[in-house]
């Protein structure tokens, strides 16, 4: 395994190879954290899972209207209205992308730097850094956020996040990541399965009501074809891992995520292009600063992980 820095398209990038295979994992740390490529050998020719942005314009055009691949901190998803109280006190996010619409965090646009990394002979890995100090009058907390991308041989991408509460008091925090996947085949013609065992009702504005019901309706695969999605699912994690995949039949690739138990929360979004799907692990529900589902607590000092794994078969 190695790693390389290198330029492209107005990005500064970090690739981490497995030389045996030709697999390679590309992050550009300087915006978000981004996962910019997952590209895997398949007849030989290389293929991008990941659905990401073409060039640094694309991403100042749209970064906004996507938030494709990027860190989603210290929330993920939509606060209703911005505003939430925390420990008897009102607090309304600043950085929105209109009026009262907060969504996907703090730190989606954010100049990671890099902490660390090493390569051995079966993987190599790269932590990212950033250190939030009270950006926002609606979140005037301070925290570090560490992201880990580690490839393991065998197609196989651990992502790993450490969140440490650097304030003197409690603060609330969800996590969460925003890849969109694509194989080259329409949406369409692929097959989705997941272990679920209840969907987070939303109302018109995709804000949880407060009620989850029972859904079980991709335990056995279902293929997406006329399937439009943008929901959240509570996994059952009595099911063996991996826990939910992505298979194309056309090309015979599949695509499996082993969230780790720190995310309970799938949330699963088809945009209207179709040409990719976004498979989100989340820590919580949408709007968990105002309904709890799924929000983590930090003391003063206290950190807590989060961790997934993503594995390619070809």
């Amino acid at each position: 395994m190695t790693i390389k820095n290198f330029h492209e398209a107005g990005f500064d990038i970090i690739a981490l190879t497995d030389d045996n295979t030709g697999t390679q994992v590309e992050i550009v740390p300087a915006h978000g954290a981004l996962l910019h490529a997952f590209k895997v050998q398949r007849e030989g020719k290389t293929i991008n899972l990941i659905d990401s942005y073409s060039s640094l314009q694309d991403l100042e055009d749209n970064l906004r209207v996507s938030f494709k691949s990027v860190k989603l901190s210290p929330f993920a998803c939509r606060i209703k209205d911005a505003a939430y109280q925390w420990e008897g006190s009102s607090y309304s996010i600043e950085k929105t992308i209109a009026p009262g619409n907060a969504i996907h965090g703090l730190l989606y646009d954010a100049k990671f730097t890099v902490a660390a990394q090493q390569a051995s002979e079966q993987q190599a890995s790269v932590t990212l850094t950033y250190s939030f100090k009270e950006e926002d009058t609606g979140y005037p907390f301070s925290y570090d956020c560490l992201a880990t991308y580690t490839l393991h041989a065998g197609n196989e991408l651990e992502i790993s996040t450490k969140v440490i509460n650097r304030s003197q008091t409690s603060i609330p925090v969800m996590d969460g990541w925003h890849p969109y996947f694509t194989t080259g085949t329409p949406v369409d013609e692929l097959t989705l399965t997941f272990a679920s065992k209840e969907i987070v009702e939303f109302d018109a504005k995709l804000i949880p009501t407060g009620r989850v019901l029972p859904f079980t309706e991709y335990v056995n695969g279902k293929k997406l074809a006329g399937v439009e999605l943008d929901n959240s699912f509570v996994l059952d994690f009595s099911h063996a891992q991996p826990l939910a995949s992505l298979h194309d039949s056309v090309k015979n690739i599949r695509i499996d995520f082993f969230p780790g138990n720190s995310y309970p929360i799938l949330q699963i979004y088809t945009p209207p292009h179709r040409n990719s799907i976004a498979v989100e692990n989340l820590s919580g529900a949408p709007n968990a600063f105002n309904n709890g589902l799924g929000l983590v607590t930090l003391a003063a000092d206290e950190s807590k992980a989060f961790d997934t794994r993503i594995k390619v078969t070809v």
